[in-house]
């Protein structure tokens, strides 16, 4: 029993129109006829049209399968090896590709533009989350602060990254020193080291008004994504987000002069 052009499509997967295609390039042609004089594709078309649409889907074009066809014991292994070493080559390829727009990606989501290695050496246990920046991208694209941000990020180089941590862990010990020491967050000793990350932040970012630094203070808080970057996993303990927080808010107050309820920012 043969089968019609449409039934062969529907269940080969493709289209009515790349079979009359096939059968006008002389590759299938349908080799038996019904009663009324129909075209019919019987069992060894379709072992044939498998074939092709195999290597197809290897990318050979249609003139190297129709030479394979002809005379498979002599061509086809040789023409397959040939094959498999221009796939190997075009995924080697695409690899060193997706590493580039990953590199990219990396890029215009933290502004960082060190390669992998660099920021390994550089960065150490801080780590960027893409998740966390992609979000920050969408939510302050239209931001001039944020946009400033980014733009001075990018221009930094290795040497200032490198001082850039530098200071940041210097900060951290500090910090680190005042909390396990139990000063109050609203006390003096916690307040500076908040306006020391403020004038850091400033220094080497972006403007950081008090009104800033509280939105920052409430991401600290919020998001571990965003802590990590400020303090790295290894180095966080219990109630180590909200007491930074708490110290920015305070020292924002005491720049500002305006007050905040206690309670708001434990």
């Amino acid at each position: 029993m043969g089968f019609s052009v449409g039934q062969v499509a529907r269940f080969a997967g493709v289209t009515v129109r790349t079979l009359h295609h096939y059968d006008k390039a002389g590759l299938l042609s349908p080799g038996e006829r019904s009663p009324a004089g129909y075209r019919l594709y019987g069992d060894a078309d379709l072992a044939r049209l498998q074939q092709i649409l195999f290597y197809r889907e290897l990318g050979f074009p249609l003139d190297e399968i129709a030479v394979i066809l002809r005379d498979p014991q002599a061509t086809a292994l040789r023409r397959l090896r040939e094959r498999q070493g221009r796939l190997r080559a075009e995924i080697a390829r695409l690899e060193r590709l997706a590493e580039v727009a990953e590199h990219a990606i990396e890029v215009q989501r933290t502004g960082v533009t060190l390669t992998p290695e660099e920021r390994f050496e550089v960065f150490g246990e801080i780590s960027f989350d893409l998740s966390y920046a992609t979000e920050a991208q969408l939510k302050w694209q239209d931001s001039a602060v944020y946009r400033e941000t980014m733009a001075r990020a990018e221009a930094h180089t290795k040497e200032d990254w490198r001082q850039l941590m530098r200071e940041a862990a210097a900060w951290r010990a500090e910090l680190l020193a005042a909390f396990e020491a139990a000063e109050p967050a609203d006390g003096e000793r916690a307040m500076d080291l908040a306006e020391e990350h403020r004038r850091h932040l400033t220094r080497w970012f972006t403007s950081c008004p008090p009104d800033t630094h509280r939105r920052i203070a409430d991401d600290l808080a919020a998001d571990p994504r965003a802590f990590a970057l400020l303090v790295p996993p290894s180095q966080q303990c219990p109630g180590l987000a909200a007491y930074v927080s708490k110290a920015i808010h305070a020292n924002a107050s005491r720049r500002d002069g305006s007050r905040t309820d206690p309670e708001e920012h434990p």
